[in-house]
């Protein structure tokens, strides 16, 4: 069994090594555990420290790619370097990396193919009471388009099997932990959460300029794959919206004309012809991204088994 314990570090020099000491170094069922530094476009000596403490295999990025791609990156890497399980963390060390051992035992026991470690968000002093109900919100939306019953949806500290690396595609370019929760939860895999603590904060965020910026990217990210999972539940509800506001001016002309004073409706119809109109373009689209979804099924079956034979042999 090899663990590959995938840090993502943009500039993290003053953090690093913390990071990588506070690594176990041994863990139950384990046969070994490797460390993977992804370097998306460090500057400083980041990856000089990672060296000299011993660190061997790195993922580099001439720029900046963002999260969702290092991640990629680093799955891809480590798949073809034999891992078994692959666990995130960040270079920032706000994560208890001395709890990998106890997040990666239900993947190893077999009774969950993804664990994510539970933040407790309502209890971090440094997360303000807004944020905290965003982050309860926003878990509980996530749930909603994944079929799933997690706390923290948006923690970056978690562990993947080999199956779900291979299940899983990322497509989005901002953060890669709702898309995989929510691809995960409509393709069956198994999710299961355990509470950590986290470290004292040591910096400021740079995956989102505020949280009205990481609200609006994790919304596009939940309403894309909302679409791509469940066509039916955005464009169903869209065409029943359009389809009640349209009949609504004609049925308010229908009893009007009955009693003789249809006179000055005549905008009322054309605002309702648009909503019905907006109504028929909806179903449309509905039928459209149904058929889109059975060729991505069908393009995602081949993905998985050309992913199954290029990383087969690195076991």
């Amino acid at each position: 069994m090899k663990v590959f314990v995938q840090v993502p570090c943009l500039n993290e020099e003053s953090t690093i090594l913390s990071v990588l000491r506070s690594i176990p170094k041994q863990i139950k069922n384990v046969d070994k555990i490797e460390i993977l530094i992804i370097d998306d476009g460090s500057s400083d000596k980041t990856v000089a420290i990672a060296k000299k403490f011993g660190v061997k295999h790195f993922v580099t990025h001439i720029r900046n790619k963002g999260l969702a791609r290092s991640f990629r990156d680093g799955a891809d890497y480590a798949l073809k370097h034999g891992a078994d399980i692959l666990v995130t963390t960040d270079g920032d060390n706000q994560y208890p990396q001395k709890r990998i051992s106890d997040l990666v035992q239900p993947i190893i026991a077999g009774t969950a193919d993804i664990v994510i470690g539970d933040r407790q968000t309502g209890s971090i002093a440094h997360f303000s009471p807004f944020k905290k109900l965003m982050q309860r919100f926003g878990s509980w939306v996530v749930n909603k388009a994944a079929g799933t019953d997690l706390p923290d949806a948006a923690s970056g500290f978690r562990a993947y099997s080999r199956k779900s690396l291979i299940k899983l595609n990322i497509v989005t370019q901002f953060s890669y932990c709702v898309e995989t929760i929510i691809q995960a939860g409509n393709k069956r895999l198994r999710i299961a959460s355990i509470k950590i603590e986290t470290n004292k904060k040591t910096r400021e965020s740079r995956l989102f300029k505020n949280i009205w910026h990481h609200m609006a990217q994790s919304a596009k990210a939940v309403i894309r794959s909302f679409i791509m999972f469940k066509p039916y539940v955005v464009f169903t509800s869209l065409g029943i919206v359009f389809l009640i506001a349209g009949l609504i001016p004609f049925i308010n002309f229908a009893i009007s004309w009955l009693h003789g004073s249809s006179r000055g409706h005549i905008q009322s119809l054309i605002f309702g012809s648009s909503m019905l109109l907006g109504s028929l373009l909806s179903f449309a689209l509905l039928i459209i991204s149904d058929l889109l979804r059975t060729n991505r099924i069908l393009i995602e079956d081949q993905l998985e088994r050309i992913k199954e034979m290029q990383y087969k042999d690195k076991k």
